[in-house]
């Protein structure tokens, strides 16, 4: 681990691209409004993002099986990068939406992430290396919000520069320090140049080449097709079912905050703030978790528990302290949710559609982080803690599913 300076320096990549991401965030809807955003279409804006997201994450996680990893990241950083641009010059309102757009379209680039610290890992050391680069996207998203809002009294579009900036950055440090992680995809060479140029019945390195392309031939029906795949598409829905639970309660608690404890911005972003760090410092005790438990299937099993337990908890509080206190308390067992279910997918999937497997994934989280808020909007209707027990429900179901995880884990161990 300590020798391993590609993780590093890709954590320092996905350091600024989520610090990037959290930035402007915050500032969207104050930010559009001279352009004629609204609450309603704010909804909107948000969703178009994770809906280029989903169809993006699915391609740019199978063609980075094709052509490796490195170039794919760059591309799609230097796309973000772009569309922080787009941000700050925009003129009208569908400059913003193309925006939105574009980095949902770039943003694929987590599953990308995701699969080059899949191609150098162990099954023992695959969730310790998951959850340093899950605290890497946490630690980002923490710090985006808060300096984005000092950034922003130097004028409204100076976060958006600052964020483009800083996706250039990591799309510069990809490019020059990163090394190829793709097995078979090398810095500087090609197959015809790595083929051994014998005939004793092997494939030319042109054949190795065209075979691979026509076997990583992209298709959304691998949106199906991995839910088929024993384990791995159990954990896929699971994490579909908990990433829409996740963003269910976002909006609760915003409006919760806002029109029932009727609490200052500033204490807002403290409690998001520690409700991000909890998450993290989970994240970082994921070593010592699988040591304690060598199954990743009842790390999730039990963490998904406590996290129903909280959210049930947390539709009855009126008060802001037990309200903190759950939802801390689902921060930090929320923590462990991506580390377990990437560790659990990659483990299973094959070298050479890694990439397009972990793509499907967080297709399905893009899909649940736009469903998210809009059921939380409709569910705002009945009542704001209707949205916490609605988030529960769907917590509820990926926990009665985790028991087929496990189950299943066992058959094909």
């Amino acid at each position: 681990m300590k020798g391993d300076k590609n993780l590093w320096i890709l954590v320092f990549i996905c350091v600024i691209n989520s610090m990037g991401f959290g930035i402007i965030v915050p500032l969207l809807y104050d930010y559009g409004k001279k352009f004629g955003l609204t609450g309603q279409t704010i909804g909107i804006l948000t969703a178009s993002f994770s809906v280029a997201q989903f169809f993006a994450t699915l391609l740019l996680g199978a063609l980075s099986d094709k052509w490796g990893r490195k170039p794919l990241l760059a591309i799609s950083l230097a796309g973000t990068c772009l569309s922080f641009l787009m941000f700050a010059l925009a003129q009208n309102l569908v400059m913003l939406f193309a925006a939105r757009v574009l980095d949902g379209i770039t943003g694929g680039n987590i599953s990308v992430a995701q699969a080059m610290v899949s191609d150098r890992s162990t099954p023992e050391d695959r969730a310790k290396k998951f959850g340093i680069l899950s605290s890497a996207f946490g630690f980002g998203f923490v710090l985006g919000p808060a300096l984005g809002g000092l950034l922003s009294k130097l004028g409204m579009q100076v976060p958006f520069f600052f964020a483009a900036g800083i996706a250039l950055v990591g799309a510069l440090c990809t490019f020059f320090f990163l090394k190829e992680t793709k097995p078979g995809v090398e810095q500087g060479t090609t197959s015809e140049e790595t083929s051994t140029g014998n005939n004793g019945g092997k494939a030319t390195g042109s054949q190795q080449s065209k075979t691979n392309h026509q076997k990583h031939k992209f298709s959304f029906a691998s949106l199906v097709t991995s839910l088929k795949i024993p384990v791995v598409g159990t954990a896929v829905f699971v994490g579909f079912l908990l990433t829409m639970a996740q963003f269910i309660m976002i909006i609760g608690f915003q409006t919760f905050s806002v029109d029932e404890l009727k609490i200052k911005p500033t204490q807002i972003g403290l409690l998001y703030a520690g409700f991000g760090i909890t998450g993290i410092l989970m994240q970082l005790a994921v070593p010592f978790i699988t040591r304690v438990i060598s199954s990743k299937a009842v790390i999730l099993l039990l963490s998904t528990a406590v996290c129903l337990g909280a959210m049930l908890f947390t539709g009855f509080t009126n008060a802001l302290i037990p309200f903190a206190a759950c939802l801390f308390i689902y921060g930090l067992f929320n923590g462990l949710r991506n580390p377990m279910l990437n560790a659990i997918i990659a483990d299973r999937s094959d070298d050479n559609t890694q990439g397009e497997i972990l793509g499907v994934n967080q297709s399905y989280a893009s899909v649940g982080q736009a469903l998210g808020p809009v059921a939380a909007g409709l569910m705002t209707a009945v009542s704001i803690h209707a949205v916490f027990f609605l988030s529960a429900f769907f917590i509820l179901m990926g926990f009665l599913l985790t028991f087929r995880l496990k189950a299943k884990e066992k058959q094909t161990t």
